[in-house]
């Protein structure tokens, strides 16, 4: 692959991970509630989705997603139900208050390390917009002249490594905030923000539509 393809595909990567999405959303709401460290399980799931994806668009199953409007619907429903469903999860986070005068940080409910996981996984892997992404974007970067699984890989790896640079910046500013969240009262508001956001967004997934050319 030549430096300057995989340098415009770098650009690429770089602007779509900094738009503000539902992974970055989470990447906030985690990194706020949990700090850095432990969102980093939500990050690496991010990433297993957001490979999931790249694989499903390289295979060509994201094609056939694009030209069938039962099997792109599908997809886009399960995708915007999911995170209206985080959204009610965040919403409904419980807090737990601080037990004596010496504790002074109030704190969210912690999940598992592979609940976190699978939360950013299915984040990723059920986004349409990824998928359109994917199917709209990869063969631009993609020649046909050469094996295609390397070019995959390449891109692939870039692609993780700028997202897991971006959402952990974006988990270290929330968390960086952390200290102004020592109320119970203020925590719960701080969950309800952004469980609105992510139902925001999965709603505004229904109104995602094919490309009228595929």
């Amino acid at each position: 692959m030549p430096f300057t393809t995989w340098f415009a595909f770098f650009l690429a990567a770089c602007v779509i991970a900094i738009s503000p999405g539902s992974g970055a959303v989470l990447s906030m709401s985690h990194g706020l509630s949990y700090g850095v460290k432990k969102t980093t399980g939500t990050i690496i799931g991010l990433q297993a989705g957001l490979l999931l994806v790249l694989a499903i668009a390289g295979a060509g199953v994201g094609s056939l997603l694009m030209a069938s409007e039962v099997a792109f619907n599908s997809v886009k429903t399960i995708g915007a139900l999911y995170l209206i469903y985080l959204g009610i999860s965040q919403w409904r986070a419980k807090v737990l208050s601080p037990i004596t005068s010496d504790v002074a940080v109030a704190q969210t409910v912690l999940p598992s390390w592979s609940k976190r996981f699978l939360i950013g996984f299915f984040t990723n892997a059920t986004n349409p917009k990824g998928i359109i992404f994917m199917v709209a974007v990869l063969p631009q970067f993609i020649s046909q002249s050469a094996p295609v699984l390397p070019q995959l890989l390449i891109l692939g790896v870039t692609m993780c490594l700028v997202d897991l640079v971006v959402m952990h910046s974006y988990a270290f500013a929330a968390s960086s905030m952390q200290r102004f969240f020592r109320d119970p009262a203020l925590l719960k508001k701080q969950n309800r923000f952004f469980g609105g956001i992510l139902m925001a967004i999965g709603a505004a997934l229904f109104f995602v539509k094919r490309n009228p050319a595929a």
